[in-house]
Parts: structure tokens; C-alpha cells; sequence
């Protein structure tokens, strides 16, 4: 059975703001004040980015990523970046991931930014959803190297 849900930016669910900083620190251990300062610069509409976008089932988040200008590495030139792309496990398989990637690279396009940057460790998982390998780049703090993935509008993919 696949679950129904809906993906929802920030500035559409403005009331979202506190339980998605605490749903993204709850995954990622940043702390939940990073979040919330990004969030509110977000609903400022000054600048497309930051932007978050959250996946819910019913009023249950499922999923979610933002948008920000670097996600903790040493290439600040690379930017803005993907962040925090969360799928919960119960909810994997099912899409959410891939539409949170689709609907994020349809929103930056629509604001001007046709170049997105993605930073992980996962191999092969981005490249279905149109994203490419682009180089690998050192996380703050990190000893090894992460690989950078990079989306620009109009590859045909979305």
C-alpha cells in the first residue's frame, strides 16, 4: 500500500516552522537553533535561498530537505547546496524522496537558481533522480572525502 502524502514548502505551511526544526535536528544532531534561524530567513522571502520543504502524511512529517548556501564543506564556491534530505525508514521506497528532489529543483529554477549542488555519501542513489557526480570535496572536519552532486535546470530531467 503506498502512503498518500504531500510535499509542502516552508513559506506554504509557515506553522510548520518548529516542528520541522525539531524533526530535522532529531535527524541530522545540527543543532535544532540552526535550523530554526535558517527557517526564518526562509519565511523573510528576501533571497531564494534558504529554502525547506517537508513531505507529510496527514500531519505527520515523512520527509524533508532544504535548501542552503553551503552544507558544511570546504568548497564554498559550490553553492547553494541540497541539505538534509530525510526519508523515514517506515516511508522509504515509496517516491517521497525522489518528488522532494523534483519539487525542489522546479522551485530554485523558478527563482533564478539553475544550479544545484548536493553533498553525500551515497553512490548512485542521486543520479536517478537527474543529478550528477561532480567532484569530491571534504566536509568540516572530516578526514575523508564526500561526494558532490550537481543538478542544473534544463538536463531534461523534471
Amino acid at each position: 500500500m503506498r502512503v498518500r502524502y504531500q510535499i509542502f514548502s516552508l513559506l506554504q505551511r509557515p506553522d510548520l516552522k518548529q516542528e520541522g526544526a525539531r524533526w530535522f535536528h532529531e535527524k541530522w544532531n545540527i543543532p535544532e537553533k540552526a535550523y530554526l534561524e535558517s527557517m526564518e530567513a526562509c519565511l523573510r522571502k528576501n533571497d531564494p535561498v534558504p529554502q525547506w520543504y517537508l513531505a507529510l502524511d496527514g500531519e505527520q512529517i515523512v520527509g524533508g530537505l532544504g535548501v542552503i548556501e553551503n552544507d558544511f564543506h570546504n568548497r564554498k564556491d559550490l553553492s547553494p547546496n541540497v541539505c538534509a534530505v530525510y526519508v523515514e525508514e517506515a516511508w522509504r521506497c515509496q517516491g517521497i524522496a525522489g518528488a522532494l528532489l523534483e519539487r525542489v529543483c522546479r522551485d530554485m529554477e523558478e527563482r533564478g537558481v539553475g544550479t544545484l549542488y548536493l553533498l553525500t555519501d551515497h553512490t548512485s542513489f542521486y543520479e536517478r533522480y537527474g543529478w550528477e557526480f561532480y567532484c569530491m570535496v571534504r566536509g568540516d572536519g572530516e578526514e575523508g572525502l564526500s561526494r558532490m552532486y550537481i543538478h542544473r535546470s534544463g538536463n531534461g530531467s523534471f
